[in-house]
C-alpha cells in the first residue's frame, strides 16, 4: 500500500508554526506534499509558511491562523481548505498547550483542583481542538471519491499514559489520556468498516522533545537551537512518525536521548499493574513504593533489552 507521505498529497497540520508540527510539515514538503498550516501564532506561522514555500515554490502552501478551540473557525477552515486543496490526505491534529493553575488555594498541588478555568483552557485546546478538527475533516476524508491511503495523526503524550503527579500536570495529563482514548476508538471504528478502512489512525507519543512548550518557539533552524543532551529535536520525532506511518503502527511511541523503548514499556507496565495488583494510585511515586517500583522497572527494562 502506498504511503500517505507521497508526492502531490496534501497534509493539514495544526501546531505547524513550531516544534513537531513544523518539523513534520518540513518532512512532508521534502516528500513533495502540499501543505495547509494551522496555528494560533500568526507571526511564526507566516515565518513557517515562508520557509516551507521556499523549499519548493511549485507546491501549494497556505497558512491559517485559528484557535483550535474555536469550533466556528474550524467550519470556516474546512471550506477554505477544500476550495484551495480539494481534499486532505494527512490530517495531523497536533496543537496542544499546558497551562498553569491559578486557584485560590496556594498549598502546593492542591490549587490545581480549585481553578476550573485552568482545566477548561487545557481541555478546550488539547481535547476539543482535535475533536473540532475531526468533526469538520473526518466527513471530508470519508466522502472523498479518492480511496488512496489517508491518515489521521493525533499527538498524545507519555504523560497521558503514565500520569506523573506534581505541578500543573493533572489537566494536561487528563487531556492527553483523553486524546489516547479518542484515537483508539476512532481507529477501531474506521478499520471496522470496509468503506473507511483506507483511513488509518495513529497516536503519536513523543518522548522528551525540545518544542515550544519548553521555550523552542517558532520555525527555528535546529542547528541554531541549544537543547539538553537528552532531549530530541522535533525533526527526530517527525522522522520517527514517518517510519511509524510507513509501518502502519498505531502507537508511535518515541524514545529520546535518555529513555529508550524498553524503559518506557516497563514504566507503562508498572502503571497498568497498579490496577491489576490493587496498589495505591500512582504507586511509582509513592514514598513506600518508590524503591521497589524503580528496581522492578529497571529489571523489566533490562529483560526487554535482552529479548527475554
Amino acid at each position: 500500500m502506498p504511503s500517505v507521505l507521497r508526492s502531490q498529497a496534501t497534509a493539514l497540520i495544526t501546531g505547524a508554526a513550531s516544534g513537531v508540527g513544523f518539523a513534520t510539515a518540513k518532512l512532508c514538503r521534502e516528500k513533495g506534499m502540499h501543505l495547509a498550516l494551522v496555528d494560533i501564532d500568526g507571526a511564526n506561522l507566516q515565518k513557517a509558511k515562508d520557509v516551507l514555500t521556499a523549499l519548493d515554490p511549485s507546491l501549494k502552501t497556505e497558512a491559517y491562523t485559528i484557535d483550535v478551540a474555536d469550533e466556528a473557525a474550524w467550519a470556516d477552515l474546512g471550506k477554505e481548505v477544500t476550495e484551495k486543496f480539494g481534499e486532505v490526505d494527512l490530517l495531523m491534529l497536533n496543537a496542544g498547550k499546558g497551562f498553569k493553575a491559578e486557584g485560590q488555594l496556594e498549598g502546593g498541588r492542591i490549587k490545581t483542583w480549585t481553578d476550573t478555568g485552568y482545566w477548561k483552557k487545557t481541555l478546550d485546546t488539547n481535547v476539543f481542538g482535535p475533536l473540532n478538527g475531526l468533526s469538520v475533516f473526518l466527513p471530508l476524508l470519508i466522502s472523498s471519491p479518492n480511496k488512496s491511503p489517508k491518515s489521521i495523526v493525533l499527538t498524545g503524550s507519555k504523560q497521558g499514559i503514565t500520569n506523573p503527579p506534581g505541578g500543573a500536570n493533572p489537566a494536561y495529563n487528563s487531556s492527553k489520556a483523553t486524546v489516547k482514548h479518542i484515537a483508539e476508538h476512532l481507529s477501531y471504528d474506521l478499520r471496522s468498516d470496509a468503506s473507511t478502512s483506507h483511513i488509518s489512525v495513529h497516536l503519536l507519543i513523543p518522548g522528551w522533545t525540545w518544542t515550544g512548550l519548553m521555550g523552542n518557539v517558532g520555525p527555528t533552524d535546529e542547528k541554531e537551537v541549544k537543547k539538553p543532551d537528552g532531549a530530541w529535536y522535533p525533526s527526530q520525532v517527525a522522522e520517527y512518525l514517518s517510519k511509524g506511518l510507513d509501518e502502519g503502527a498505531f502507537y508511535i511511541l518515541c524514545p529520546d536521548g535518555e529513555t529508550d523503548r524498553a524503559l518506557d514499556q516497563a514504566r507503562m507496565r508498572w502503571g497498568s499493574d497498579d490496577v491489576i495488583e490493587g496498589r495505591p494510585a500512582l504507586s511509582r511515586w509513592e514514598e513506600s513504593w518508590k524503591v521497589k517500583a524503580e528496581e522492578w522497572i529497571q529489571a523489566d527494562a533490562k529483560s526487554r533489552r535482552n529479548g527475554a
